[in-house]
């Protein structure tokens, strides 16, 4: 939510300082998430006047200016077709950045003519759409002053974070209530807000409006007085008594409960005032026409949406209903878009021209033509909105407002200031009002005690402050405290959201902090075995080198397709990027290193730990990306080298061995699925079922599907199916006894058969005995005439003796009978 300083000043009449403001936002819960000088940018430019306006001689199309900005005359050549002696205008010298067109002047010679700076246009200044020549000042505008200062360009835009229960402080008037209510000045009646040529003053209660016509739904049935005509304080204006009926509309959907109109004949549809388009471009809302930017700018001040239909556009009547399945409509987003349904719509006797409470259609739309409006003002039902706009992935002002909950009770004042808005500045004749349906008007009343403010918010407020504070915030507050919220504060469900609203407003920074009651004793250790494995391997990784990663658990449609899809997909997403729970870590590492890469990373090492989202559950898991260059070029090393499946494999056992696997007894197995390299990649088992880890290169179309070149090495640790720890628990490690003989190594050299894996000879090896040969590891392996030799070093661990040579022999006869029964011979 973004509005500028002078905005708020609007409706809030205080002295404070910006500073001021901003903090007192932040403490209030309405966090500010920045605030922005525009006037900064356009500092360098000043006011200046044309003296003398010549043909440039090499170009019929420009014209040489000398022009004073206040020190005397400079030459300036301009292709601008309004440029004449006497113009003031606005002047940007050598040296000044010039942001619509991203340049920064200089002294230049134009077709052999010297320039020293421009005269400027609105689009390059970023302060409206002109082009077509440059800006026009008043004739008395003060020559050589900052153009920034002259225009009123210098009003701090604020940009406030609204929380989703805050549906009231989608209007600027709703921010400053609040700030009222904090002391930081006091909130002006709505009809003193606006100008007075706009808006007259109003009484503090609406009568009803005799003669106003009125509809409930029916054709032909009419009320004589408005359910909201009851508006409470400072929040009233009055209706605009038209003349004759009102335009014909009717409601035939839950969807839409009220749908109030008022119909204007004789309106002149050209551009919006001035100081309107000004704040609506401080905020980033583009300026249309002066119909348009009057209900963008009712919906930013005040909360309130509303729509504006071209009368001569319509056939019959305009009607609030559910639409049918396969019915479409032109949005003014210039999309079309396919209804489903029971999704509402505000149709007239032969189409669909709105999208109820979301975006209105092109096919309706004013134009610079238009002469007779409809001005809608209706409430749409918050769920049926959220739904409808989810559907079509539809996003709007509009939508961000209905779906939070609009004031029911806001419906005639809304109208009201739109009319009378159009009127001023658009002129025309209005009609009556007609109001089909009835808004949600029901209030509830809680019984609140004031001690609880101290109970549940820690903090002591006087009775009487309190029904201060609530007051000013719009809850009526009775003799007996029971308190009735505002019809704008849909949010207030119970005791606890008052004591909220009395703690924010007199200071959460004033809540003492109290810590938690000690428990008596020895604090006893409360992490999960599973939170104990997680700080090992996480500590095991960094220690490593690798550096831990934080992804969101969300991840894109497209991104989890290459881990076989997600099982689960938000019916809500934040965004499509974020719609699919996660089926594996890689994905969000994979992202991660694709803009690491192209920030200029030469080498990532990324590991996370965290959940996978698969149909039967979550699963605990460690993801590890190695990318890049294992080793920078060098005159030592060489060319740079980079990541093999060998160094994922290092990376998983040793990953393994910290959580405390049995890396010894492990398999090595292939069949790491479609997201690796079936050539380069591999499992590390616990027998032949039980996945520890996948690793070795990813596929190149997964590489292609992140936008990823070169190769790409990862791992995936299963951390729940490592096998859980037996016996003791404790901290002490067993005390460290290395063994008191040396050991003996042995190298063996076998030629065997291409199918059989390095992995089944070792552990071969390993077996023939068990109780003098500890390790085994593959030191060589060379290929020749069509021959594989593979090399394996045995190590011997003598006991309480040292080994003889007959011993040493037999145990080397078993290695080679173990070896030979997988089909290798040892080498002579």
């Amino acid at each position: 939510m973004k509005f500028t300083l002078s905005w708020l000043h609007q409706h809030l009449d205080t002295d404070a300082s910006l500073t001021a403001i901003v903090e007192g936002l932040t403490r209030i819960g309405l966090e500010v998430e920045g605030v922005t000088d525009p006037g900064a940018a356009l500092a360098p430019f000043r006011v200046a006047r044309v003296l003398t306006a010549e043909r440039h001689p090499q170009a019929d199309k420009l014209q040489v200016l000398s022009v004073d900005a206040g020190d005397g005359p400079m030459q300036v050549v301009c292709g601008a077709p309004n440029a004449r002696a006497g113009l003031v205008g606005v002047f940007g010298a050598p040296g000044t950045y010039v942001p619509g067109a991203d340049i920064t002047l200089k002294v230049a010679a134009i077709r052999g003519v010297e320039s020293n700076g421009m005269m400027c246009s609105a689009r390059e200044l970023q302060i409206g759409e002109g082009h077509d020549g440059i800006i026009e000042l008043p004739g008395d505008a003060p020559v050589g002053d900052s153009y920034a200062d002259y225009a009123g360009l210098t009003d701090p835009v604020i940009d406030v974070s609204i929380t989703p229960n805050r549906q009231d402080c989608m209007g600027v008037r709703g921010i400053a209530r609040d700030l009222a209510a904090a002391g930081l000045g006091t909130l002006k009646p709505l009809a003193d807000a606006y100008p007075d040529a706009v808006i007259p003053a109003a009484t503090s209660v609406i009568p009803a409006q005799a003669g106003i016509q009125t509809r409930d739904g029916s054709e032909g049935a009419a009320t004589s007085a408005s359910p909201d005509s009851r508006l409470r304080g400072n929040d009233a204006v009055e209706p605009v008594e038209g003349q004759g009926p009102g335009p014909e509309v009717r409601t035939e959907t839950p969807g839409c409960p009220a749908f109030y109109a008022q119909g204007i004949t004789g309106v002149a549809n050209g551009e919006a005032p001035e100081w309107m388009r000004r704040r609506l471009t401080a905020i980033g809302q583009k300026p249309i026409s002066a119909l348009v930017d009057i209900t963008n700018y009712v919906m930013i001040d005040l909360g309130r949406p509303l729509h504006v239909y071209d009368r001569a556009k319509l056939t019959g009547p305009l009607v609030a209903r559910a639409a049918t399945a396969g019915e479409q409509v032109l949005a003014l987003n210039g999309k079309t878009y396919t209804l489903t349904v029971g999704m509402t719509v505000i149709a007239d006797a032969v189409a669909v021209h709105d999208i109820g409470g979301i975006m209105g259609g092109e096919h309706s739309g004013v134009s610079d033509g238009t002469t007779d409006v409809i001005v809608e003002c209706a409430y749409f039902e918050p769920e049926a909105i959220a739904r409808t706009g989810q559907a079509l992935a539809l996003t709007s002002d509009a939508r961000q407002r209905f779906e939070r909950g609009v004031d029911p009770a806001f419906l005639d004042a809304g109208l009201a200031v739109a009319t009378r808005l159009i009127l001023a500045l658009c002129g025309g004749t209005a009609s009556g009002i007609t109001r089909a349906g009835e808004p949600p008007l029901a209030t509830r009343t809680i019984a609140y005690d004031p001690d609880l403010a101290e109970t549940l918010g820690g903090l002591a407020v006087a009775p009487e402050r309190q029904r201060e504070i609530l007051t000013s915030l719009g809850f009526a507050v009775g003799d007996d405290w029971r308190v009735t919220p505002p019809t704008w504060r849909r949010d207030i469900d119970g005791p606890a959201d008052l004591v909220e609203e009395v703690i924010r407003i007199e200071g959460i920074d004033k809540v003492a902090p109290v810590p938690l009651p000690r428990i008596p004793g020895v604090a006893r250790p409360t992490a999960t075995a599973e939170q104990k494995l997680e700080r090992r391997v996480r500590r095991a990784a960094a220690a490593r080198g690798l550096d831990e990663a934080v992804t969101w658990s969300f991840v894109s449609e497209a991104q989890a397709a290459p881990f076989d899809g997600g099982a689960f997909t938000l019916a809500n997403p934040i965004s499509e990027e974020l719609k699919v729970m996660r089926p594996s870590l890689l994905a969000g590492l994979l992202a991660a290193t694709e803009r690491n890469l192209r920030r200029g990373a030469g080498s990532v090492r990324l590991f996370e730990i965290g959940r996978r989202y698969l149909e039967d559950g979550e699963r605990p898991t460690l993801g590890l990306i190695l990318a890049g260059d294992r080793r920078a070029r060098g005159w030592q090393g060489g060319k740079a080298a980079g990541y093999d499946a060998f160094d994922a494999k290092a990376e998983a056992l040793a990953l393994l061995a910290a959580a405390g696997a049995p890396v010894d007894n492990l398999q090595v197995m292939g069949e790491a699925g479609d997201a690796f390299h079936p050539g380069q990649s591999g499992t590390l088992r616990l027998g032949p079922k039980t996945v520890l880890a996948r690793f070795g290169m990813l596929h190149p179309a997964l590489l292609k599907a992140f936008d990823l070149d070169g190769a790409v090495a990862a791992v995936e640790l299963y951390l729940d199916a490592l096998p859980a720890k037996r016996g003791a628990t404790g901290f002490m490690r067993l005390a460290y006894a290395p063994p008191a003989l040396q050991p003996v190594r042995r190298d063996f050299a076998f030629l065997v058969p291409a199918a059989l894996t390095a992995d089944a000879l070792v552990r071969a090896i390993r077996g023939a005995d068990k109780a003098s040969i500890v390790a085994a590891r593959v030191f060589d392996v060379f290929e020749r005439d069509g021959e594989k030799s593979v090399a394996v070093e045995a190590i011997l661990q003598p006991g309480d003796k040292s080994f003889t040579e007959a011993e040493l022999k037999a145990v080397a006869d078993k290695v080679v009978a173990a070896a030979t029964k997988l089909g290798a011979t040892l080498r002579a």
